[in-house]
């Protein structure tokens, strides 16, 4: 048995006409009223890691299954934290079949970026990268790096998989795409430590379990490819820990 994830179609109206106009928005107000109305309730562990006051970097497992998107867990996580949380999500929606990505990608595109700019997120280029993406990828990344330099408390969210696991598996942690590592650690050494977040179902429930604050720290002497691959690792070691044993994949 799953737990079943009514949307509360109160906020539609409101949320229709300020994606129309562009005005801004509370993610978190619009995820506490989203998370209200899970069946059974949202289980929460860790409260006393969750990041109550300063800046952190917030990174959380890409939980997802066949009826259960992403955003879900991006509302659990913001429904937690009694905090606005600068998100980074996805551009757009990528298929494998030529039919969708004409159709369908094209929508999202323009539909994610609304959002993006209704809820102050960022948006990335989808993953797997394209060629043609380096520069919009590039780009993101400064613009959260700038966010993170200019907000007085920056509490930013990431999903460092940055995609859905194969559907043989879902669920379970997949290895981040190369570069993740790297731009974790350009956000740690603007200070921001990391907090490690697990989303996942068991019983009938969904559960977030938030781990304990920490600073992410890589031996010297390392070339580039290395620093970004043993903090992805890092990261992800973190975020396993978090989730049954069947979800941490090779971790």
């Amino acid at each position: 048995m799953l737990p079943t994830y009514p949307f509360p179609w109160t906020i539609v109206p409101g949320l229709a006409a300020d994606l129309l106009l562009g005005r801004r928005r509370s993610l978190r107000a619009d995820a506490v009223a989203c998370i209200g109305r899970l069946k059974p309730e949202l289980q929460v562990f860790g409260e006393e890691f969750i990041p109550k006051a300063g800046s952190c970097l917030l990174t959380v497992n890409h939980y997802t299954r066949p009826g259960l998107p992403a955003w879900w867990l991006v509302l659990a996580a913001s429904a937690c934290v009694p905090a606005e949380i600068h998100w980074i999500m996805t551009s757009a929606w990528t298929f494998p079949d030529a039919l969708r990505l004409r159709l369908v990608t094209p929508v999202t595109r323009f539909l994610f970026r609304r959002i993006a700019h209704v809820y102050e997120f960022t948006s990335m280029p989808p993953m797997p990268p394209a060629p043609q993406d380096i520069e919009e990828r590039a780009r993101a990344v400064r613009q959260v790096v700038a966010y993170a330099r200019r907000a007085e408390y920056p509490v930013i969210g990431l999903a460092p998989e940055g995609r859905d696991a194969p559907h043989e598996q879902p669920g379970v942690l997949i290895e981040p795409p190369p570069g993740a590592g790297r731009f974790v650690l350009q956000l740690a050494r603007l200070g921001l430590p990391i907090s490690p977040v697990g989303v996942y179902e068991e019983a009938g429930n969904l559960y977030i379990r938030f781990g304990e604050l920490y600073e992410l720290e890589i031996p010297q002497g390392k070339n580039a490819e290395e620093r970004d691959w043993l903090a992805s690792q890092a990261v992800m070691l973190r975020i396993a820990t978090l989730l049954p044993p069947e979800l941490r994949g090779n971790y």
